[in-house]
């Protein structure tokens, strides 16, 4: 058992002196007696769960063993508070108020399930109400949680600093994890962004000793208590998490740190399993029972209800009635829940995207008396107007700060403009750059990040699809993700295998984000500002080679740059050349569709058939101008889809094929694909990419072949 009643300055310096504490004051029995009848609520839960198996089939975890620790926490957390509760975690959602029943609709998939409408896996809550603390999307993928909940805190943080909240109650935030996830790189990112910063957060570690069937032998030299001694600015503690008591006090004293002194802390919670891993996972299968025995020494309902007996008084039989009166509550919630409706199947649709204000093109696209400008400083502009615009907006990524303002310069003279606050480097960590855009959006901020090259986006990949894509869709609307996530992309002359690679096909099966692809000035901007306007997750991919507009042929990627309330929506795209309408009534044209560096190889081919080529820029991946495009191909019959990305399983060969089922009865020859070669990556000698990658002359080569078909 480890507590303080000191100040925590100077629990601080006897905890890393000792890690010993010692419990000299009592807490109001009514706080135990709540605790212990929650516990029992608890064990009754899992309990009813293992006796109707059939009945829970979808796979499910218990709070059995780590429920002390759990309701510690839960039961001292206030509204204006945010938590990921990991999925063992249900004492602690007792302990913030939440029913069994609702807990149940989850754990069977139902209807009225609140958190997820069926769609998610038992304990895996999100929650708006302003009666409890609130929480974010919660995943499967373990220590993948700590880097969005570290993404809260930053945005307390960046609320606080920017005057836009004025909390009544400085709010903390819980991020629970198991200690086998700490083991995870993701956490590590989070830790070292948190210390950096100082942010107002608690990492709470339950500590079993097991990651389903490896021990913490097997899988660490350190716990995690011994491992976050390597963050500087990283205040820890330990605590018996079988002790309520313990815990109780340990995390008063540690939330008051938080709230008053806004710095991270870790709490390492040693605990029983005494449950099974999961349903599908069971205890028998890799535990002995010398083990198990273990394990069940320090369960922490016998301990609770001992000091209740030997400390406060109460009999064993008015614990007995409560233990009594819990399992006939959680039987009644568990008939209700079962009884409850199955979800409509009509509603597996719901909640993709939320609805976006930039539906149509409104503004002044061009401008009378302007001069063109590049894209580049379109893009800068476009960003710096929504800076000014609105204040829950800020700009972060590597080297975006003030001393560099981008690699590309596509984000110069803006730290200076709206201070480091607002415009600032992070460290070389893809996923929290991505991932840390759900916590910031769940606060109400609009964060812009940016990855340096496209080819450096996998790291972040993982946040990206499993909690960023998901988030919208399994909280039901709830948690959609607002971010603009900046991407050069594509290859410029030279740059070499890993700053010149594309990777929209690989976005592009990521459900859940949109993505645009703009090909001029004006475009980015437009493009921008609908997505500031826009609640969903945005991936912008800027080509590096369409920046300066210094690669041969692409000087019409320099425009006139719209005015500031110039809007261009997701999902329109354009006619970048329109070939001749004798052409078209001679059946002598065919259509390109193609996007980014491919508008100028195909506008630059086209010069050779005067008239005959239509090319179509889709501008945004995603959502896609299906309707601009079937349209374009069945007017001319004959269509390329052209595309800088290795071809093979490429998103050019997925809309050919659509295009091939949409059009067939419209189309005079076989719908043709021009990409890269299937090469593992862009070659550094100049050369070497040119043979690699599509230019002019080979589209036009193409071009030939399909006119003359």
């Amino acid at each position: 058992m480890f507590y303080c009643p000191l100040p925590f300055f100077e629990m601080k310096a006897l905890l890393l002196r000792t890690a010993e504490i010692v419990i000299n004051n009592m807490l109001p029995q009514e706080i135990m007696l709540k605790a212990y009848r929650l516990m029992m609520t608890g064990k009754a839960m899992a309990e009813i769960y293992d006796a109707n198996r059939p009945i829970c089939k979808y796979v499910h975890s218990t709070a059995r063993g780590h429920e002390a620790i759990q309701l510690a926490t839960g039961l001292q957390l206030q509204p204006c508070d945010y938590v990921s509760p990991y999925y063992r975690d249900e004492s602690m959602m007792l302990g913030m108020g939440h029913r069994p029943y609702e807990m149940m609709l989850q754990l069977l998939a139902k209807g009225d399930d609140p958190f997820t409408g069926g769609r998610a896996y038992y304990n895996h809550p999100n929650s708006r109400r302003a009666d409890r603390p609130q929480i974010i999307h919660q995943s499967s993928a373990t220590g993948m949680q700590v880097i969005p909940t570290t993404g809260v805190a930053q945005g307390i943080q960046y609320r606080e600093e920017q005057g836009l909240s004025n909390y009544p109650i400085p709010p903390v935030v819980i991020c629970s994890l198991g200690d086998g996830s700490v083991t995870e790189g993701e956490v590590s990112e989070a830790f070292q962004f948190a210390v950096l910063h100082q942010l107002p957060i608690i990492y709470l570690v339950q500590d079993n000793e097991w990651g389903i069937s490896v021990t913490g032998d097997e899988a660490r030299t350190m716990d995690a208590y011994e491992y976050a001694a390597g963050f500087k600015g990283l205040d820890r503690v330990r605590v018996d998490g079988s002790d309520f008591a313990a815990s109780y006090q340990v995390m008063e004293d540690v939330i008051n740190m938080v709230r008053k002194e806004r710095r991270p802390i870790l709490v390492h919670a040693k605990v029983p399993l005494l449950g099974h891993h999961t349903s599908g996972v069971r205890k028998e299968w890799y535990r002995t029972a010398e083990d198990l025995a273990k394990h069940g020494i320090n369960d922490p309902g016998p301990k609770l209800k001992a000091a209740l007996i030997h400390t406060y008084g109460v009999t064993e039989d008015e614990l007995d009635k409560i233990e009594a009166e819990e399992t006939v509550y959680v039987s009644a919630e568990f008939d209700a829940a079962v009884a409850s409706p199955e979800p409509d199947p009509a509603t597996v649709a719901d909640f993709v995207f939320m609805p976006t204000p930039a539906t149509h093109e409104t503004g002044t696209r061009t401008p009378i008396g302007k001069d063109k400008v590049v894209m580049v400083d379109a893009a800068l502009h476009a960003v710096e107007e929504i800076l000014q615009d609105h204040p829950n907006a800020l700009f972060y990524g590597q080297d975006v700060g003030k001393r560099l303002g981008g690699v590309f310069r596509e984000a110069a003279t803006l730290a200076d403009k709206f201070g480091d606050n607002r415009v600032f480097n992070t460290a070389i960590q893809e996923a929290y750059i991505i991932g840390s855009t759900v916590g910031m959006s769940a606060v109400g901020l609009k964060p812009i990040v940016e990855v340096q090259f496209a080819d450096y986006i996998y790291p972040g990949l993982n946040q990206l699809v499993t909690e960023i894509s998901k988030s919208c869709y399994l909280s039901c609307g709830k948690f959609p993700v607002s971010c603009i996530i900046r991407v050069p992309i594509g290859a410029y002359g030279g740059g070499g295998p890993y700053h010149s690679g594309s990777v929209e096909s690989t976005l592009a099966t990521i459900k859940g984000i949109k993505i645009a692809y703009p090909s001029n000035a004006a475009d980015i901007k437009g493009l921008m500002k609908a997505a500031i306007m826009d609640p969903n997750p945005i991936v912008m991919l800027e080509h590096k080679g369409l920046y300066w507009s210094k690669v041969p042929g692409t000087d019409e990627a320099k425009m006139v740059e719209p005015d500031r309330d110039y809007v261009l929506p997701f999902g329109k795209g354009a006619i970048a050349l329109e070939a001749s309408s004798d052409a078209v009534e001679n059946g002598e044209s065919i259509c390109v569709i193609t996007y980014g560096m491919g508008v100028y190889w195909a506008k630059s081919a086209a010069k050779r058939f005067e008239g005959k080529v239509e090319v179509v820029d889709l501008r945004t991946i995603y959502p896609l101008d299906e309707e601009l495009i079937y349209n374009t191909v069945k007017k001319h019959g004959k269509c390329i889809v052209l595309t800088e990305e290795q071809l093979r399983n490429s998103f050019c060969e997925a809309l050919a094929g659509r295009i091939a089922q949409h059009c067939f009865t419209y189309l005079d020859a076989p719908v043709q694909t021009i990409g890269a070669m299937d090469l593992p990556a862009v070659p550094m000698n100049v050369a070497l990419e040119a043979a690699m990658l599509p230019n002019a002359d080979k589209v036009a080569e193409k071009m030939k072949w399909l006119i003359e078909y």
